[in-house]
């Protein structure tokens, strides 16, 4: 079974974003006199996230970050002196990203335990799915707060409704602010906001093919639903979603639902230990599906499961899913 099923969990950056994140340094390096104080500007900060709320006195010095898409956005904001510790990587880290990683303690390959993040000493956990903050785990938000920590999710998975591009803007702006570094945050949506932009414009007068996402399952198919940003990639990128009004982020849907609705293409969710290769087969040696378009006609196209999550991989995920879905446009 999956451990995004057990869990119901519920980009490539630009080049120009090399720079911003390995330069930028945190605000309080340096002489720690000067650049500390600009940091502390516009503090107090009171956010209410997930219908948490927490004022901030000062930017957080001790960070976790669980799940990668949280990572990825510490990170991509220059923000890794202030991380100290992770967990739980789908795949590998981002390669601009990788010397600052390199640097930061690995808490556990998935979740760590509740004694093991408490001995992070962290005054902040970043969560990048609800799974994160499990009570039965000890590590639930709640009890977090009352050890005097402050926490915080991806609003992927409290937001009422579907979830775009505009979340991913809240997302990364709330947190650069959490950090004292919205200009930072500025600076990766509107990279991120021109990259989409640009396939948009390229694929806006395309036939929109119709696309099963496909992130695991035997006796079921365990796909991706309306209300997560994945299915918007896939809306920016030139398709449809086959479950579109699957009322979740992900869930689960029946073989013979898939074979009503007939797909053109299979977009298939790399991680874990089962490959890509062997998804395929899985779904090419099922003779019920010998009919569906995509499985008769062999159309398969394959991103990374943390490119399809509210994080900084969103334009890499509807740049790379716009040339396979259109590979014909210039």
């Amino acid at each position: 079974m999956s451990r995004h099923r057990a869990a119901l969990r519920a980009l490539a950056p630009a080049l120009l974003l090399i720079p911003l994140a390995a330069c930028a340094g945190s605000p309080t390096a340096g002489d720690g006199k000067g650049t500390a104080a600009t940091a502390a500007a516009g503090f107090p900060y009171t956010v209410t996230n997930c219908g948490v709320s927490s004022t901030y006195q000062a930017p957080p010095k001790r960070a976790v970050t669980m799940n990668q898409h949280a990572t990825e956005i510490l990170l991509a904001l220059g923000l890794e002196d202030r991380v100290v510790g992770s967990a739980y990587l789908d795949d590998a880290v981002l390669p601009a990203y990788r010397p600052a990683y390199d640097k930061i303690k690995v808490l556990a390959a998935e979740y760590p335990s509740k004694e093991v993040l408490l001995g992070a000493d962290p005054d902040f956990v970043y969560g990048g799915y609800s799974s994160a903050f499990d009570k039965a785990q000890g590590r639930d938000r709640e009890g977090l707060a009352k050890s005097g920590i402050d926490s915080r999710l991806s609003v992927e998975y409290c937001t009422d409704g579907r979830v775009g591009l505009d979340q991913l803007k809240t997302e990364i702006t709330e947190v650069a602010r959490t950090f004292g570094v919205p200009e930072r945050g500025a600076e990766l949506i509107r990279d991120e906001q021109r990259r989409i932009d640009a396939v948009t414009a390229r694929v806006k007068d395309l036939p929109r093919p119709s696309v099963f996402v496909y992130d695991s399952g035997e006796t079921s198919a365990f796909t991706s639903g309306g209300k997560g940003i994945g299915n918007e990639i896939v809306s920016l990128a030139g398709g449809t979603n086959s479950f579109a009004d699957l009322d979740d982020t992900f869930g689960d849907v029946s073989w013979e639902k898939v074979i009503e609705r007939a797909p053109e293409t299979i977009l298939i969710y790399d991680y874990g230990g089962t490959t890509v290769e062997a998804k395929k087969q899985r779904l090419l040696n099922d003779p019920a599906l010998a009919a569906v378009p995509a499985v008769k006609n062999q159309r398969f196209v394959v991103l990374p499961l943390s490119s399809a999550v509210l994080g900084v991989r969103v334009a890499d995920a509807v740049e790379s899913l716009g040339r396979q879905l259109h590979p014909d446009t210039p």
